[in-house]
């Protein structure tokens, strides 16, 4: 239990780490990324929608509770990084452009999928939603 928790707060905090550091960034607005999201055939605002989303998402998976927030955040996360890859094969980039957001995705992968109970949706009846039953309501046995 305990290097499964060790290994949810690492892809918790590189996952933080890359949306709030990715956010900061685009809210300041750059001429590189401004450029960059231009030569992509993105509209000029999107930098600042893509900085308020990114900060906000790193923000979200960081805070306490919350757990339908952090649903949406991871959402909007893998959401942001397979179209990133995608636009980035579209444009014909090399393909470090392509495979880095979805390596990143890997990242925030591990960390919604090791993320504690006290971080889980639940249902009505208070139980964390997409988690597996257990063996013995699986097949029946009571």
């Amino acid at each position: 239990m305990k290097a499964r928790r060790i290994a949810y707060w690492v892809a918790t905090a590189l996952t933080a780490y890359v949306f709030l550091a990715g956010g900061a960034v685009y809210l300041t607005r750059p001429k590189f990324v401004t450029d960059e999201l231009t030569r992509l055939g993105y509209p000029a605002h999107f930098v600042l929608l893509l900085g308020v989303w990114k900060a906000l998402g790193g923000a979200a998976v960081l805070a306490p509770g919350l757990p339908r927030l952090k649903e949406w955040a991871y959402a909007g996360m893998f959401f942001n990084l397979t179209a990133a890859a995608a636009t980035h094969a579209a444009a014909g980039d090399p393909a470090f452009k392509t495979v880095t957001p979805l390596v990143i995705l890997g990242v925030v992968m591990t960390s919604w999928a090791l993320r504690p109970e006290s971080r889980r949706l639940r249902d009505g009846a208070g139980q964390a939603v997409g988690r597996p039953a257990p063996a013995e309501e699986a097949v029946g046995v009571a």
